[in-house]
Parts: structure tokens; C-alpha cells; sequence
């Protein structure tokens, strides 16, 4: 006779109370803004004690940035249509829709931020590299299927247009549209493309 199997139940306390915090996270954020923001807030609306959440995401800035990346999971989703052009133009309008929301001004205020200390560059670099990983799966989705060459760096491509993207909304105040996503989706894919 085999030892007894052991029943996880999927989610659990702990998937609660990480959803609760995160949700919590935003809502503080979004009602009290970026300078107010307080691990103490968070902490009485999530209903846990604050210890909790120091011990799991060891900052404010770790517990901000996790619940702006999850938040961008379900908000900003990677597409993937098949073809190239039409995953970037989706995906350039996406951003442009989100970063025009409470949550997305937020989330550049975050992440433009010049503070340095470890605990925001650690939380900082983890939300970037999450993030990145679902976006350059398009370019990188596009050499496998023969629309790139294999020379082209998924990641810089990704930044090649995110960042016109952020510097029209954020510095220039100026919308992004679909026909603004398809001209620099355009100027990009000449860029990159396989040469004539």
C-alpha cells in the first residue's frame, strides 16, 4: 500500500491573499497616487497585516510593480494573428489604449521614476523582463515563420516601437491611433526587414 496521495487545492490562501493585495495595490495607488502610495494602506484594504506583505514582495516597490504587471497581463495582451504587421499594429493601438488609463499613467510614472535604490532597479528589471517575454515572442513568432531574418533582435524591434509609442503619449501629449500604429509599424518593418 502507497503513502497517502497529497490533495493540492488549486489557488488556495495564498493565490487569495496575493490576489487581494495586488487588487488592493491598485486601488490604493489609482485613489491616492504614486507619492501617497503606503504598504499600510494597501495592507488594511487587502485585509493582512503589513508583515505579510514585506515578507513576500519585500518593498512597496516590489508589491506596486506586481500588481502593474499583472494588471498589464490581462489588460495588454501579446497578440498573435498569424502575420507580423498585424500583431504590431494590435499590439502598438493595445499599449497606446492602456497607457492612456489611470493604471497605464501610472504605470510610466513607476517606471520612469530615477530612483535607483535596489529594491525599485530589482523590481524595475523583473517587471521588464516579464514583460518583454510575451512581446518579443511576436518578432520572434515572425523568424520562425520566414517573415524576418534570423538577424533581426526580437527584443530591440520590440523597443524600436513601444518606444515612439511611450514618447508621443507621454512627452509630446499627442494620441496614437490606429493609422499612427500603422505608419510606425511601416517605418519599422523597412527597417528590419529582409533587404531588397
Amino acid at each position: 500500500m502507497g503513502a497517502p496521495e497529497v490533495r493540492r487545492r488549486p489557488g488556495g490562501r495564498s493565490a487569495r491573499v496575493r490576489t487581494a493585495v495586488l487588487d488592493a495595490a491598485i486601488q490604493v495607488l489609482l485613489a491616492r497616487g504614486l507619492t501617497d502610495f503606503r504598504i499600510a494602506a494597501v495592507a488594511t484594504l487587502a485585509g493582512v497585516h503589513e508583515t505579510s506583505i514585506y515578507r513576500r514582495w519585500g518593498s512597496r516597490e516590489g508589491v506596486l510593480l506586481d500588481a502593474l504587471l499583472r494588471t498589464t497581463e490581462h489588460e495588454l495582451r501579446v497578440p498573435d494573428t498569424g502575420r507580423l504587421r498585424d500583431d504590431l499594429v494590435t499590439y502598438a493601438v493595445a499599449l497606446a489604449s492602456f497607457l492612456a488609463t489611470p493604471v497605464g499613467r501610472a504605470l510610466d510614472q513607476v517606471l520612469a521614476l530615477g530612483d535607483d535604490r535596489p529594491a525599485m532597479a530589482e523590481a524595475r528589471a523583473r517587471f521588464w523582463a516579464e514583460r518583454s517575454a510575451g512581446s518579443v515572442a511576436m518578432v520572434t513568432r515572425a523568424i520562425e515563420r520566414g517573415e524576418l531574418p534570423d538577424t533581426v533582435d526580437p527584443r530591440l524591434a520590440v523597443e524600436m516601437l513601444v518606444g515612439p509609442v511611450h514618447f508621443r503619449l507621454l512627452l509630446a501629449r499627442e494620441p496614437v491611433d490606429g493609422a499612427r500604429a500603422r505608419r510606425l509599424v511601416d517605418a519599422l518593418l523597412r527597417g528590419i526587414g529582409p533587404s531588397s
